[in-house]
């Protein structure tokens, strides 16, 4: 093999290689609804949710994780359903006054869970919220499992959370 050849074929490794590495990532943000749902700054700047509808309860756990290691800080200024209000359980939070939260309580794709698994992942999510939120979330929006019950950022400013 002369080494035209060897060169080539390095190069269209590295390619490959960088093509898989950013597909890779592309479906780790996409999977976590922030390919459409949120701008960040490059670097790890702000992550500012405008319209997330929510998702995997265990993969927005997982990128909760991730940025509360982080601190990276997250802005909800927009729509934001179901698993998006996960990202109330983070430090460096705000909601904006005009923000729409979406509560409901778990299913699985829609059908009832067992009473244990609902339980569970009720506390999942309640994990996330503050007090206020959390006695609230338990008492009444698990319950509704097709809809929403919607809250202002308004609303949650009065709970507590920062405005931003």
């Amino acid at each position: 093999m002369n080494s035209v050849t060897t060169r080539l074929r390095v190069q269209v490794s590295f390619a490959l290689r960088r093509l898989f590495m950013t597909l890779a990532c592309l479906a780790i943000v996409t999977t976590a609804g922030l390919a459409t749902a949120a701008s960040a700054a490059p670097g790890g700047g702000t992550i500012i949710i405008r319209n997330d509808r929510g998702g995997s309860l265990g993969e927005r756990g997982d990128l909760i994780r991730r940025l509360r290691a982080t601190g990276q800080r997250v802005e909800l200024r927009g729509t934001c359903l179901s698993a998006c209000t996960m990202y109330l359980g983070l430090s460096n939070i705000c909601v904006a006054p005009s923000a729409r939260l979406g509560f409901h309580g778990p299913t699985r794709n829609g059908r009832k869970l067992s009473h244990e698994d609902f339980d569970h992942w009720s506390w999942v999510m309640a994990r996330n919220y503050n007090a206020p939120l959390q006695s609230w979330y338990m008492e009444k929006a698990r319950f509704r499992t097709s809809g929403y019950y919607q809250l202002s950022g308004a609303e949650l400013i009065r709970m507590g959370y920062p405005s931003c």
